[in-house]
């Protein structure tokens, strides 16, 4: 039997995020060259959005690339760019036949010419879908948003755009590149590493967290489901007490 089957459907996370680890540790421990845990690595993603897609989560966001990541061997980064485009050009038909809309957020216009037109390409061709929204963090960092967000807001501001009286959470929200997606309610991470690593730092101020020691090449539907059972144990409070949700 699956887990799949112990889910509350009327229970489910509206917007899943996944910080995707574990890719070269994988290949080392296989022996393997690091770049062939990202090529195993591209299998747990469509896992993970069929997944998804079952359950009818609406948003899943995945963290493929942040912005430190520029700094690794430029072979890896290379083969990472690669990868991304290959995993789009096959990937096409099965997001319009399951109606999944792309989307990306990050410093797009730093990736490569390339791997940048192939993602503007499939974001066009799946602009209507609605059933789920897959957004891709790119040449992503949060620290990076955060300050892009502040420098827009203070130039509105100077320009007499916006009131200083004015600025609120929506303001806020409005100025990000996450602007179009709800908060956060499930944040997944694999291999076993407990920390958040600069993904969505304003979105997740009240998400439910998971880590989970599976290394990423290895993450399937059943242990999302697993994730997915979990937080449907939690008890959200926003702040309340348990008496004031009774």
């Amino acid at each position: 039997m699956s887990l799949i089957d112990n889910i509350d459907k009327s229970k489910l996370p509206n917007h899943v995020a996944v910080i995707m680890d574990g890719n070269g540790r994988w290949a080392q421990l296989k022996g393997l060259f690091r770049t062939a845990g990202h090529e195993k690595g591209a299998n747990a993603v469509k896992e993970v959005v069929e997944g998804c897609g079952k359950l009818g989560v609406k948003y899943l966001t995945l963290y493929a690339f942040s912005t430190e990541n520029w700094n690794r061997p430029k072979m890896e980064v290379k083969t990472l760019m690669n990868l991304l485009v290959s995993s789009l050009k096959k990937e096409i038909k099965t997001l319009e036949e399951n109606k999944i809309r792309l989307n990306a957020i990050g410093n797009i216009d730093s990736l490569p010419n390339k791997a940048s037109k192939e993602l503007k390409e499939v974001m066009e061709r799946t602009k209507s879908n609605e059933k789920m929204i897959l957004t891709l963090a790119l040449s992503y960092g949060s620290r990076e948003e955060i300050t892009h967000m502040v420098k827009d807001i203070c130039s509105k501001v100077k320009n007499n755009i916006i009131s200083p009286e004015n600025i609120d959470e929506s303001v806020i929200n409005e100025h990000l590149y996450t602007q179009n997606l709800p908060d956060v309610d499930l944040l997944i991470r694999t291999s076993g590493e407990q920390r958040i690593s600069n993904f969505l730092l304003w979105q997740i101020a009240y998400a439910e967290l998971f880590f989970t020691e599976v290394l990423w090449p290895d993450f399937n539907k059943e242990h999302l489901f697993e994730a997915i059972l979990n937080y449907q144990n939690r008890e959200r409070r926003f702040g309340k007490t348990s008496d004031q949700l009774n």
